[in-house]
């Protein structure tokens, strides 16, 4: 208990089974814009489908902690089905926990009234829903190139699902809040083997806490989460990078001063200047520091329903599908090349099921000459950003967002 009330008191520190079954054809054919990728040396044995308890198959990617990519043909779904949603832990003990025993602390110095809640006192409060892409920020850092340190993920580190729960506000507000509170720490029950491992601690701004789609969810897809996927309760914060999407959440401590945890202020951090749209979380950020928190997602795309290397008969009509999602404004138009970039022509784009969802969209065109033909596409969101044409190279690899590239055989 002495670490959970240092947690929760912050005012002077704020301080089963891996069996490989087959390598997936995409994985040793792996390329960017920049030409072949494939992944780095030591990394294709941990690209292996394997299972996990209550998964199908998954893309290993490191067995401990669990790192399980979902594999391209999920992805061509509009809800990542949850027994192929992707897995992402950063300590590699999960407890195992039964709903009756979970409990959420709520504390800190900035709180007026300490909470203790179960999962059925949260059941009490008003639910809300929210379509949104979960992706860890790690997404595509195996392609990138050169290759940086870290999770080698291809493209599947993400997943789109319903996440039901009660807007973390309505909790908050029913603790009360001071008026000097400037973030919210939280933490979940994973843990390291040794004593010295870091807690996997994060924290948000006030305003993002207190957005209404920022979620305590114990569903996703109309059923109890998955235990790899964080139940019986986890964090969403919808337009966000997967780093802030806490598993198993169980303590929350509200701050007057930025939390300076290790996962805070030492990772998931990126270059100051290298992305000047996105959000910034001002109250992480120091005179001379070089970089800042990761926070919103950038407009990227993918192309679901064909291979890199896929042969296609001359003449016969081919239907192109993909998804497209950036980090909350929606996504605007989608347009495909079949020249490898030099001329693009609009997609059409699915149903849209909220601005965190992300964007079906289909191409039907017939291939009209043998050889190779050069596929890609691109995405705009609402707020007139674009995927980038080179990749922004930074040294944890984050926000990949060059147009894919899937060379097809006319024949």
């Amino acid at each position: 208990m002495g670490d959970r009330r240092a947690f929760l008191g912050m005012a002077g520190s704020l301080a089963t089974a891996g069996a490989g079954l087959l390598v997936p054809r995409w994985v040793t054919a792996a390329t960017t814009s920049l030409g072949p990728a494939g992944l780095p040396p030591g990394a294709l044995e941990e690209s292996m489908l394997a299972v996990l308890p209550g998964k199908a198959p998954l893309i290993k990617r490191s067995f401990r902690p669990a790192n399980y990519e979902t594999p391209a043909d999920a992805l061509d779904e509009m809800f990542t089905p949850n027994d192929k949603f992707f897995v992402r832990w950063h300590l590699s003990v999960i407890p195992d926990i039964a709903s009756e025993a979970w409990r959420l602390r709520i504390g800190g110095p900035s709180v007026q009234t300490p909470m203790e809640l179960t999962l059925a006192d949260l059941r009490k409060f008003p639910a809300a829903e929210v379509v949104a892409v979960n992706m860890c920020a790690g997404n595509r850092r195996g392609l990138s190139q050169p290759h940086v340190p870290g999770v080698e993920w291809g493209n599947g580190a993400m997943g789109n699902a319903r996440w039901r729960g009660v807007p973390l506000r309505e909790v908050l507000s029913r603790a009360g809040i001071n008026k000097d509170a400037v973030e919210i720490a939280f933490r979940g029950q994973d843990h390291g083997v040794i004593p010295q491992t870091p807690q996997f601690a994060k924290s948000l701004p006030m305003a993002k806490a207190l957005d209404p789609d920022t979620l305590l969810a114990y569903q996703m897809n109309g059923a109890a989460l998955p235990p790899h996927n964080g139940f019986p309760v986890r964090l969403i914060v919808p337009g966000w990078a997967g780093t802030y999407w806490m598993k198993q959440i169980s303590e929350i401590s509200v701050l007057p001063k930025p939390f300076d945890g290790f996962w805070m202020k030492s990772a998931y951090r990126i270059p100051v200047g290298k992305f000047p749209h996105l959000a910034r979380f001002d109250s992480q950020d120091a005179p001379g520091v070089s970089t800042t928190p990761i926070t919103e997602l950038v407009v990227n795309s993918l192309i679901t329903s064909i291979e890199d290397g896929q042969t296609v008969a001359l003449g016969q009509p081919l239907e192109l599908r993909g998804i497209a999602w950036d980090g909350g404004h929606g996504i605007a138009k989608v347009e495909v090349s079949m020249d490898g970039g030099q001329t693009w022509r609009p997609a059409t784009l699915g149903r849209n099921y909220g601005k965190y969802s992300w964007r079906q969209w289909r191409f039907s065109f017939r291939p009209a000459q043998r050889g190779e033909i050069g596929v890609m596409a691109r995405a705009t969101s609402k707020s007139g950003e674009t995927q980038n044409t080179t990749l922004i190279w930074n040294p944890a690899g984050y926000h990949n967002n060059v147009p894919q590239r899937v060379k097809l055989q006319v024949a």
